[in-house]
């Protein structure tokens, strides 16, 4: 569980993969769901 871990969210940053751990639109999706909380 580090930056050496394939599987994890960290280990897909480092290597700049994506998978069910660090899904391609993950940063997308938080910004917006931000916005819509700050909305209402």
């Amino acid at each position: 569980m580090g930056k050496g871990d394939k599987k994890s969210k960290k280990g897909k940053i480092v290597k700049g993969t994506y998978g069910n751990s660090r899904p391609r639109q993950a940063t997308k999706r938080k910004v917006a769901e931000k916005k819509e909380a700050a909305a209402k």
